[in-house]
């Protein structure tokens, strides 16, 4: 077989535009804002008192690519568990506090790598943000002020009559000053809605207004087919304009679907480097095989392949020999057999029945030859086109 070259690029993928020039803050070892890349965060879903569970849960999310995790501390159970969680997580755990200001200093000395606060729902916060800049500077503690539409100030409510764009930035305009008059600022800002129209609105308007990282998020944005469009509608709107330093995509699924569909919002944008792709054709009545089939035995034979590798799964002649050239590795198919490309050269033509088989070996051989000179893992995605 001829020597192909499997050299990857070595010029950084284009972005739509440069990142909004922010402050950069902390969070454990993981750098928001600034020029750190941007960031997948998820929440866990067990219950913080079942500290094997959380612990569990917060493996799988590492594994699947997260990089930082929230648990809710809605408790004085919760809070005691804490220690432990925060000592033995992988990636730096922020604390979510509600309700309770004595909960936000509880995270501080459990050793959280830092603490979301909701400024809509802590009764008296204001009063204590002082003793809290106090506590978080000493810790090296970082503060995420997290608005909801859900759960804004009744005075802004009364104010504006709804959760408008204007009414969660003046929220998080305002908690911000109350920090910055104890000179702290080491804080990222949220201002959630359900409504991707007027959450991008906001993040708009709070982004022209302060320079401090902010962290992304349509709230509540439903089950994983809705909240997914939702989501990659919204930070697709932000993240192409630059703005945005850090996402979570809240789903009614696993937590580990939310970090999985952020990881893919963010290579989409060519915000993170790009892993395996497999580009598969949608099939037409020009197709001559079932690609279908084919695409589904690819991307299962291939899955857990830790390379970034491009891979081309075409149904017939009109577009499969360019695509297939285009890939690293590729087939086009037609009359019962397919072209096997490795980086645009045909190495092989084998049966319809050979093809996953044949691709499969391919892209083993070839994982191996990148592994060998170092080139970073990745995990397997998906492109219909």
């Amino acid at each position: 077989m001829t020597s192909i070259d499997l050299g990857m690029p070595t010029t950084p993928s284009p972005t739509l535009a440069e990142r909004r020039k922010t402050r950069q803050i902390r969070v454990g070892k993981v750098l928001v804002g600034g020029d750190a890349p941007v960031s997948v965060q998820s929440m866990t879903t067990t219950p913080t008192t079942d500290v094997n569970a959380t612990l569990q849960q917060i493996a799988e999310l590492t594994a699947t690519g997260c990089d930082i995790v929230r648990v809710a501390v809605p408790s004085q159970d919760d809070a005691e568990a804490l220690p432990t969680i925060a000592r033995k997580s992988q990636i730096p755990v922020i604390a979510d506090i509600h309700f309770q200001p004595k909960y936000v200093f509880a995270a501080i000395d459990a050793g959280c790598a830092a603490v979301r606060v909701n400024p809509g729902n802590i009764r008296k916060f204001d009063d204590q943000v002082k003793e809290i800049s106090r506590a978080a500077a000493d810790a090296g503690v970082s503060i995420r002020i997290g608005v909801n539409a859900g759960s804004l100030d009744p005075r802004l409510l009364q104010k504006y009559g709804k959760p408008t764009a204007e009414a969660l930035v003046e929220s998080a305009l305002w908690e911000a000053s109350l920090f910055e008059e104890h000179d702290f600022r080491d804080f990222k800002i949220s201002v959630k809605h359900h409504d991707p129209v007027v959450m991008v609105r906001a993040y708009e308007l709070l982004a022209e207004q302060c320079d401090y990282p902010l962290h992304l998020g349509v709230t509540e944005a439903g089950p994983a087919f809705q909240g997914t469009i939702k989501s990659a509608v919204a930070f697709g709107a932000l993240l192409s304009k630059g703005i945005g330093d850090t996402i979570r995509v809240s789903l009614s699924a696993p937590p580990a679907e939310e970090v999985k569909v952020g990881i893919k919002i963010l290579e989409s944008l060519n915000l993170r480097p790009r892993k395996l792709e497999i580009v598969s054709c949608p099939s037409c009545g020009r197709a001559q095989v079932d690609v279908y089939t084919l695409a589904e035995e690819v991307t299962a034979g291939l899955e857990g392949m830790e390379v970034p590798l491009r891979v081309a799964v075409m149904g017939c002649v009109v577009n499969g020999p360019g695509e297939a050239r285009e890939a690293d590795l590729g087939v086009a198919s037609g009359n019962g057999k397919g072209q096997i490309f490795v980086k645009g050269e045909v190495v092989k033509t084998v049966p319809e029945s050979q093809i996953v088989e044949t691709l499969i070996d391919e892209a083993m051989r070839i994982a191996e030859d990148l592994k060998g000179a170092g080139v970073p893992s990745g995990t397997p995605e998906v492109v219909v086109r």
